[in-house]
C-alpha cells in the first residue's frame, strides 16, 4: 500500500463526526487522531465521559492512591470501543514516560502505568485526561470514511483538550473550522 502523503496524514488533527453520523460510538464526537498512516489511525474520543468512572475510582481499580483532590472528580472518558479495558493518558507536556506517542510539539498518549503513577505522587503532567479505549482504523479505512463524509477534520487544539467544558467541545471544534455548528447540515453533498 502506498505511504499517506505528508499532506492527508492527519495525526495531531480532530476528526469532528458529522451529524449523519449515527454510529452509537462515534455520533457527535471529536476525536484526537494521534497516528495516521497507510498501516491505518488511532485516536481517542475526548468529549465522551463515562457516567460512572472517575479518575479516583479508576485509581482504586489499579491499586494507586489518588491524593489529589481536583483530579479525583476528573471524568474518565470512551476513548473508543477498541481494547475498551485500556487505559490510555493523553497529557501536556509530552514529558518522558515508558510508552509514550508524541503527538504534534505539545501533547503525549502514553498507554504505560508509570505516568498514572506519577499522577498518583503528585508528580505526572499538569494536563491530563484519561481514557478507556480507542478508537482505531486499518490501513485505507479512515480515508474511506473521510471520502463518505464521515468526518470534518480541522489540527488540532490542546486548549481545546484541556480548557473547553466536555459538554463544549463538539461545537467548539466546529467552530475551528470558521462556522457555527448551527449551519452544518446532517448530510452531505456531491459535486
Amino acid at each position: 500500500m502506498n505511504p499517506v502523503p505528508d499532506c492527508v496524514a492527519l495525526a495531531n488533527h480532530f476528526l469532528i463526526a458529522m451529524p449523519a453520523m449515527d454510529d452509537p460510538n462515534f455520533g457527535r464526537t471529536v476525536i484526537l487522531l494521534a497516528e495516521h498512516s497507510d498501516r491505518g489511525a488511532l485516536g481517542l474520543v475526548i468529549n465522551r465521559p463515562m457516567a460512572d468512572l472517575d479518575l479516583a475510582g479508576l485509581f482504586d481499580r489499579i491499586d494507586l492512591k489518588l491524593g489529589i483532590s481536583p483530579l479525583a472528580s476528573a471524568p474518565v472518558f470512551v476513548g473508543g470501543p477498541v481494547q475498551s479495558d485500556r487505559g490510555f493518558v493523553l497529557h501536556r507536556p509530552a514529558g518522558h514516560w515508558s510508552s509514550t506517542v508524541v503527538i504534534g510539539e505539545h501533547l503525549g498518549l502514553t498507554s504505560s502505568k508509570d505516568v498514572l503513577e506519577a499522577v498518583a505522587a503528585g508528580q505526572g503532567p499538569p494536563e491530563l485526561l484519561v481514557t478507556l479505549g480507542y478508537a482505531g482504523w486499518g490501513p485505507g479505512q479512515l480515508e474511506q470514511e473521510l471520502a463518505q463524509n464521515a468526518w470534518l477534520t480541522v489540527p488540532a487544539s490542546p486548549d481545546l483538550i484541556f480548557s473547553t467544558p466536555v459538554a463544549q467541545r463538539f461545537d467548539q471544534a466546529i467552530k475551528l473550522l470558521g462556522f457555527d455548528p448551527a449551519f452544518l447540515s446532517a448530510s452531505a453533498g456531491h459535486a
